[in-house]
């Protein structure tokens, strides 16, 4: 090509730019400028509640959370693929939680069986995990894993006779506050829709800017966008995780979805839902809570520059994808499921307030697109600036700009905007993770941008693909956790005992025929076939824990008096002995942990626990908490104590007769361990006995206890036998 040629080319690629220039920018502007409204109205409303409301009224502290008694919690956790999750989720819950009344429901698809061997192995040894199977194979969409999981929640409280007050939206990988569910509990009462902030986890690598993007956009959306959003319609965008639903939400759900509480037509069924619970008039609020106590709050950041009351606000965290393709795949699928689904499944309402926010959350499919075109528009204008700076070869071409005022002043206020943007990014990354990551928060802004654009193409090309918006489907992102999978399965109690020598195949198969609904050990055990001492290690065995033999009279008193005799009741544990800053429990059958975080939290030590031949805490807390009770069994007791040293085979012979109320239940099939411990919750043993409080709850008929009051009875009169002939 000739020179002229060229010139013509470069005259039409600077008119070319020119156009988009104005184009490109007018957008920009647009969308800058309602973003810079919401800046205002957030410091603006900040300044006046610093003004009014801070300095006449101090901050609510963990205090307030105190005061309300625990309702049941459920918490709800669908599961495709979380291989290796779900039992460190129920473990950092058990132990960390500063909740006992709560329940874990985990739905998986029959189609996904290694998930549903590692829910298996948590719901082993976690007592409040519940594993769900969804009706169909997976993937199908989150919405329908959670319509499967509320089925099981209400088939549960109808097994335990429980009504659970709250249904809590987590995903598994989530790492909860310690406080969160003495939130909701405190709120679940007076609002329907109960959203705390997510803060993603920063990447251990400075230079992963795609995890760490996240963590960005997440601080400015949640210290300021949904503040505002909330302040001016009183509606709050879900985020999926760290959501509380009241009870009276769920139902009004069911009733207008006929049995069907989560939309199945959107991937992003926690958008649709908040907004679907508005439009009826259902109170939302979005809640930024901070405990005084540095120790309440062990997910905060520690890095310089970080604001102390932000940083120990109860909230979620959670790794986020670190890799382009997973994050492009999981925004997407945000994309799909607010950008094309909402429009067609949640019509533009009759508040002006609330269509406003709809179409923030719609304009995603232009601003993700315009946002990177933008950048590649200015490195071009840039490019061109320099050029005809410098005047090469003796051509000098007219600015791009021209003499147009208007694109002058347009990127001149586009500029403004942008500084404006990158403060407030810089601003509110910095007072949850610190000075670092807030000033490292610029350069990802620009990779934000390439992950967005191309999360938006990805979606258009679904939707374009399927001819329909809300045939997408789940596209589940994949998360790490430290995977429990090598403790999965516990052995059958029999096999143990064989394998312990114990006992013979024949003397198991004779036992099994016999036992009918009965747990093989107490089977075992009443027969004489083993003694109490063998049954308790295989039982350790089973349950991967520590046990010990026990003279329940023989303990450190100052130790069992330091202990509190309601929690010796309720959980039936004697306090054995301290290691270093540990106390070590005894149990005749494993205790759940989310009982031991309780014990633990309430004493003010951590705790481990061990389990003890049968009887041996029966007799403990008879001799230790009610010496004097005058009743044949504490009788029995107080001869067995005094005459044991004597004759050791005494504590064996009548030991192994005491059951307690609650184990025998177990035994003979009355009851399951979940719904026991879920029992045991409210049961308060200075006030009555824990058979009329099953009964009471509806657990247990009248005729069941008596039942079971005289099996209890006719095992006991056995083991006192042997004191009689002593």
């Amino acid at each position: 090509m000739d020179i002229d040629t060229w010139v013509d080319l470069g005259t039409a690629y600077l008119f070319g730019l020119r156009l988009a220039t104005g184009v490109v920018g007018t957008v920009l502007a647009v969308l800058g400028s309602e973003d810079l409204l919401i800046d205002l109205l957030y410091w603006v409303r900040r300044l006046w509640r610093r003004l009014t409301v801070y300095s006449r009224h101090r901050f609510a502290d963990e205090q307030l959370l105190y005061q309300q008694s625990e309702q049941p919690l459920a918490i709800l956790v669908p599961a495709w693929n979380e291989v290796g999750v779900v039992g460190e989720m129920a473990r950092l819950a058990a132990s960390r939680l500063d909740y006992e009344n709560y329940q874990i429901f985990v739905g998986t698809y029959p189609n996904d069986p290694d998930t549903q061997a590692d829910v298996d192995e948590a719901c082993r040894r976690f007592s409040n995990v519940h594993k769900v199977v969804c009706a169909l194979p997976g993937p199908t969409s989150k919405a329908d894993c959670l319509n499967n999981i509320i089925a099981a929640v209400f088939a549960f409280e109808r097994e335990a006779s429980v009504s659970f007050s709250g249904f809590i939206l987590h995903d598994a990988e989530d790492v909860i506050s310690p406080l969160e569910l003495r939130l909701f509990n405190l709120l679940v009462d007076r609002k329907d829709l109960i959203q705390v902030p997510v803060y993603p986890f920063l990447h251990r690598h400075w230079w992963n800017f795609t995890a760490n993007h996240y963590a960005d956009e997440f601080a400015e959306l949640h210290g300021k966008d949904v503040l505002v959003r909330e302040a001016l319609v009183g509606q709050v965008p879900s985020a999926g995780v760290g959501t509380c639903f009241s009870r009276r939400a769920i139902l009004r759900l069911l009733d207008e979805g006929e049995g069907i509480a989560f939309s199945t037509q959107s991937l992003t069924e926690d958008y649709d839902i908040g907004i679907r619970l508005r439009q009826v008039g259902m109170a939302e609020i979005f809640v930024r809570f901070s405990p005084r106590d540095p120790a309440l709050a062990p997910l905060r950041e520690r890095r310089f520059g970080v604001n102390r009351r932000d940083s120990q606000v109860i909230c979620v965290r959670e790794n986020f994808p670190d890799t382009l393709a997973t994050a492009v795949r999981q925004k997407s699928r945000w994309i799909t499921g607010i950008v094309f689904q909402g429009a067609r499944t949640l019509p533009w309402s009759s508040s002006p307030r609330l269509n406003y926010f709809l179409w923030r959350d719609r304009r995603g499919g232009i601003s993700n697109l315009i946002g990177l075109i933008s950048m590649l528009l200015a490195v071009q204008l840039a490019l061109v600036w320099l050029v005809t700076q410098e005047q090469w070869s003796g051509w000098e071409y007219p600015s791009v700009l021209g003499d147009s005022r208007y694109l002058q002043l347009l990127l001149a206020f586009n500029g403004l905007l942008l500084v404006n943007r990158i403060v407030q990014r810089v601003y509110f990354t910095g007072t949850y993770y610190g000075l670092v990551p807030a000033l490292m928060a610029v350069p990802r802004m620009v990779w934000g941008n390439w992950i967005n654009f191309f999360a938006n193409l990805r979606a258009y090309r679904q939707v374009a693909a399927l001819g329909d918006a809300r045939r997408v489907a789940w596209d589940k992102t994949t998360h790490v956790f430290p995977s429990v999978a090598e403790t999965r399965g516990g052995r059958p109690l029999g096999q143990i005992l064989i394998a312990q020598g114990a006992l013979s195949e024949a003397q198991l198969a004779e036992a099994l025929q016999r036992s009918g609904r009965r747990r093989i050990g107490r089977t075992l055990l009443d027969d004489g076939t083993i003694n109490s001492s063998q049954l308790a290690a295989a039982l350790a065995e089973q349950h991967n824990l520590d046990w010990r033999d026990l003279d329940p009279f023989d303990l450190d008193a100052q130790l069992v008096a330091a202990f509190p005799q309601r929690l010796a009741y309720r959980y039936s544990v004697l306090p054995l002995n301290r290691e270093g800053d540990t106390v070590v429990l005894g149990r005749e059958s494993p205790a759940s942990e989310v009982a031991l975080g309780v014990i633990s939290r309430q004493i003010g030590r951590r705790c481990r626990q061990v389990l003890v031949p049968q009887g041996r805490i029966q007799a403990g807390l008879s001799h230790w908490y009610r010496p004097d009770d005058p009743g044949p069994l504490a009788a029995g007791i107080r001869r067995l104590a005094a005459i044991r040293r004597s004759r050791p085979q005494l504590l064996e012979q009548v030991c192994r007769h005491l059951v307690l109320l609650g184990d025998l239940a177990l035994d003979l099939g009355l009851l399951n361990q979940a719904v026991l411990n879920q029992a045991l919750i409210s049961f308060e043993p200075e006030q009555q006995r824990l058979g009329e409080h099953l009964v009471q709850r509806g657990l247990l008929t009248p005729n069941n206890l008596e039942q079971l009051l005289a099996e209890q009875a006719r095992l006991r009169s056995r083991g006192l036998a042997a004191l009689e002939v002593a």
